[in-house]
């Protein structure tokens, strides 16, 4: 229970020190000393403390509900208030309490505007009534901002008030403003410090894994060098600095409105430089305090110094904080405290953090990470939040999820789901209400656990080689589901085997068989929530060392090995050349293995001349085999390029994005041979090799400039077609088959047709963009830092999106081909129809 008492001695030892140095601030200034007198009321406090967080005193409680449209949500699921929303509020201020304080809610329309006098509510917190029902208040309309005062009763203290915000608007709304910004990163930083304690205390071995999550979900700073100190001392080092902790969050920020700073900017900037405010450095708190101290600049009455008060709700109750301990002698003391703003509500942005990766619904513990949002996690403005999916008769499921900011996402709960009920691949959806407001978060590539067969891929079908560590892949949808992969030989021992997911239908298993025998041998695959595991039979084989043949070309530095057993190989010599062996992988049952050489082969040696490569092994074995040098690989080099932009309105941000129906035109100029040849083409793939192309002087998409230099034409839908997307890259292809080296080219980006934007009369409502093939955005803003954007969900098919109202004509576009790059489209704004 909050008693007042507690804090009257209070006796600020260090206000001398402090009027010295801001004296010397105002001095630069040219402000004047009364203004000092006024600001210091507010700062001398924090000073007093310098050490000490920041609003940590305890101050009063206060029950808040709100009421909207027929439904009561408590004050914590509320991040913003609308016009016509009923506030019940109920003091908890104990019997004995020695002053009698008044309660006064005062709603404000901005700094220009003063508020009409039926605009202030007061409550006498002793009143009998009062104390056993509270009051309630109605958000008036056109009203912006809330603000609650406890304010001493004395004579005339209510008009008193009332008349001190209604001559200085501006400077409540902006007090109202960086409360309310303090206390949600007060939210933000308090489940920080909470989650740390709690790893720390459970287990400190998890703590750095467990830690980067929870600071992803918060949005907080982590000092990497605490991990490399012992355990015991992680946890107290990661909470250290609690100021310099709190990272910038775009939504929370679009919650709170920014208004220009007052007069007084240049004094207040000096208290934040100095020492006792924090020398200077961030702090989620030090805002509130600064910018409380510029209302103390422009107003202060006989009676009266106005004082914050953080806003902490926990269900219904705002728990008050205070950085400053109240006065109850003249000019006493009133604490003023934010309520949420007035206003649309500003849903939460979460994104996916790995939109393409699948999860199994059936896994233990399963987390779907997400992040963009840290209020999400740090206060109770989200609930309510479902995984809704649907069943293969079609039919809605919505499944419990919790935020679970040290796990980095939303747990979810799927003990009750029936996996027959499902498909083997679907989709799911976050849902949940923001306060009043439903809203729809990110969408999850989901895998539903059941049996299956495992495929061991082709070149794989003989890859268990007895008498070393060897690797194969297995594929199946249901990679993403698998718990445990074991291995036993024809005598039932187990083989120790280790897997990982390559891909989401691709497992990697490497398994020892280097006191193995050959003989068949059977996998056992356990998938999450499955009770028998899958059975894959298989075969371990014996293969000796054999050297097939070693190619080089003239001019190269690497070349290929391939036979069996190349993990032996240690070294190559050629010809004085020194090669070590880099990358081993099978092709067509064989081994291949790259080896290079610092420097190229020499270049005396000619194309076709039989030379012996002596083939080191790591057994100290050595072994010749017979080489023939081919022909040089042609060469080219890339001189310039030119992207002609297609008929789509969206001016692409990045200059190496391709629209899909532009043109691409560059310039090559050969190295080898020494003239271009005209039977040479080059060849233009995707990086993932799943489209090619290849342009020619034949059919004119080559043309010669001079001897040496070609202008390649490259026309993506023509070439490729309407569904490829990604980098680009060419490589020249002599007559007789030889490949060059991949160089990079560009990245085909597939753009919508948009036609224009329709919007209502109503500015704060959102605008609908009309065009074609809109599947192909990623999100949609108003602002080009895409702090209001919309995100367009996995198969959208609509020729209308929801965005927010563009800046003028402008849109800011990320497309879904390239999600990192903002692109532009100004677009005609009409009427909504």
């Amino acid at each position: 229970m909050f008693c007042f008492s507690q804090l009257c001695g209070y006796v600020d030892s260090n206000w001398q020190e402090l009027l010295s140095e801001l004296s010397a601030s105002i001095q630069r200034h040219h402000l004047i000393f009364g203004l000092l007198l006024s600001s210091l009321v507010f700062t001398s406090a924090s000073a007093a403390a310098a050490d000490a967080p920041a609003f940590d005193l305890p101050g009063p409680r206060i029950k808040v509900n709100v009421t909207r449209a027929g439904r009561t949500l408590p004050i914590s699921e509320v991040p913003n208030l609308q016009a016509g929303d009923r506030l019940w509020l109920y003091p908890e201020i104990p019997k004995s309490q020695s002053v009698h304080y008044l309660m006064i809610v005062a709603f404000l329309r901005g700094s220009t505007n003063p508020p009409p006098e039926q605009w202030f509510v007061k409550a006498e917190t002793w009143n009998k009534k009062v104390r056993d029902e509270g009051i309630v208040i109605t958000v008036p309309e056109e009203s912006q901002q809330a603000l609650l005062f406890l304010a001493p009763e004395t004579g005339g203290d209510f008009g008193t008030l009332r008349s001190a915000v209604r001559g200085k608007p501006g400077a409540f709304v902006r007090a109202s403003q960086d409360l309310n910004q303090a206390a949600l990163d007060r939210s933000r930083l308090d489940k920080y410090i909470a989650g740390i304690k709690e790893m720390s205390d459970d287990d400190p071995r998890a703590l750095h894994e467990r830690s980067l999550l929870l600071a992803r979900s918060l949005k907080m700073k982590v000092d990497q060098q605490c991990f490399d100190k012992p355990t015991e001392e992680q946890a107290p080092c990661l909470t250290r600095n609690t100021d310099q902790l709190v990272l910038d969050d775009g939504h929370s920020e679009s919650m709170v409105s920014v208004l220009t700073s007052g007069p007084g900017s240049d004094l207040v900037g000096a208290i934040s430089a100095t020492k006792f405010a924090g020398g200077g450095a961030y702090s989620p708190y030090v805002g509130a305090i600064v910018d409380v101290a510029r209302m103390m600049e422009n107003f202060h009455t006989a009676g009266y110094r106005y004082i914050p008060a953080l806003a902490l709700p926990k269900h219904e109750e705002l728990n008050l904080k205070l950085n400053n301990p109240p006065s109850f002698h003249k000019p006493m003391s009133v604490l003023v405290t934010g309520l949420p703003a007035i206003e649309a509500a500003q849903l939460p942005p979460l994104r996916a953090v790995e939109p393409k990766q699948v999860f199994c619904l059936q896994r233990s513990g399963l987390v779907l990470p997400a992040d963009g949002a840290p209020l999400v996690f740090s206060t109770d403005f989200a609930h309510d939040i479902v995984l809704h999916v649907q069943t293969k008769a079609g039919l809605a499921i919505d499944l419990p999820v919790t935020a679970d900011a040290a796990r980095g996402g939303f747990m979810v709960d799927a003990h009750n789901l029936r996996a027959g009920d499902l498909n083997s691949g679907f989709t799911g959806t976050l849902h949940g209400y923001w306060g009043f407001q439903p809203f729809e978060g990110p969408a999850f590539q989901l895998q539903n656990a059941h049996p299956v067969k495992w495929v061991l891929t082709s070149e794989d079908s003989t890859a268990l080689i007895v008498g070393r560590q060897d690797a194969f892949h297995l594929q199946s949808e249901s990679a993403p589901c698998v718990d445990q992969v074991i291995m036993k030989d024809q005598r039932g021992k187990p083989l120790k085997a280790t897997w990982k997911l390559l891909k989401a239908d691709e497992l990697e298993v490497e398994v020892p068989l280097k006191e193995e025998s050959a003989g068949p041998v059977l996998m056992l695959v356990a998938q999450s929530g499955l009770t028998r595991p899958d059975e894959v039979p298989m075969q371990m084989y014996s293969e000796a060392a054999h050297l097939d043949t070693f190619t080089i070309n003239a001019g190269d530095q690497q070349g290929a090995l391939r036979g069996t057993r190349l993990d032996e190989v240690s070294s190559l010599e050629l010809e004085n050349s020194h090669f070590a062996p880099g990358e081993l992988a099978r092709a067509e049952g064989k081994d291949q293995l790259l080896l290079s050489s610092p420097s190229p082969l020499s270049p005396a040696l000619q194309p076709g001349q039989r030379l012996v490569a002596h083939v080191a092994l790591k057994d100290g074995r050595l072994l010749n085999l017979e080489t023939v040098v081919e022909p040089p690989r042609p060469r080219v080099t890339l001189l310039n390029k030119n992207v002609q932009a297609g008929t789509s309105v969206i001016h692409l941000g990045n200059a190496d994005d391709l629209p899909q129906d532009g043109q691409l035109t560059f310039f090559l100029k050969t190295e080898t041979p020494a003239t271009f040849p005209r039977t040479e083409k080059i060849e233009v793939a995707t990086e993932d090799g799943s489209a090619e192309s290849l342009l020619s002087l034949a059919d004119g998409t080559l043309v010669l400039q001079d001897s040496q230099t070609v202008l390649a034409t490259l026309r993506p839908l023509k070439n490729f077609g309407a569904s490829v997307f990604g980098p680009l890259r060419l490589r020249p292809v002599s007559e007789s088959g030889e490949l060059g080296d991949w160089q990079p080219l560009a990245k085909l980006v597939r753009v919508p047709s948009l036609k224009e934007v329709r919007c209502p009369d109503t500015p704060d409502k959102p605008c609908s963009l009309i065009g074609q093939n809109l599947f192909l955005i990623d999100s949609v803003a108003s602002d080009s830092q895409f702090a209001h954007s919309v995100p367009v969900p996995i198969g959208y098919a609509d020729s209308a999106l929801t965005v927010p109202r563009p800046n003028g004509t402008l849109l800011y576009i990320k497309l879904r081909d390239d999600p990192s790059t903002v692109n532009t489209a100004a677009l005609p704004v009409l009427p909504e129809q």
